[in-house]
């Protein structure tokens, strides 16, 4: 009886290239380019920043009117 040995036709898979390894360029700093966005669209990241303020700030006072006490009368 013949053996018959499996053979893959599929593609070896080529290994995916890690960016921290090279050393060449650096890691992209996150936080310069959020920095360099807000300089840049200063009164639209403030607007942003004044309506999450406002948003949260509304969200906490109706939690907590909703959660008051009711205390007997």
């Amino acid at each position: 009886m013949p053996v018959y040995a499996r053979v893959s036709t599929a593609p070896a898979p080529t290994p995916i290239p890690d960016p921290m390894a090279s050393e060449s360029t650096p890691p992209p700093s996150f936080v310069k380019q959020a920095m360099r966005n807000m300089v840049r669209k200063g009164s639209k990241s403030l607007f942003h920043f004044g309506l999450t303020a406002l948003g949260f700030l509304s969200f906490i006072t109706l939690v907590a009117w909703l959660g008051r006490p009711t205390l007997p009368g």
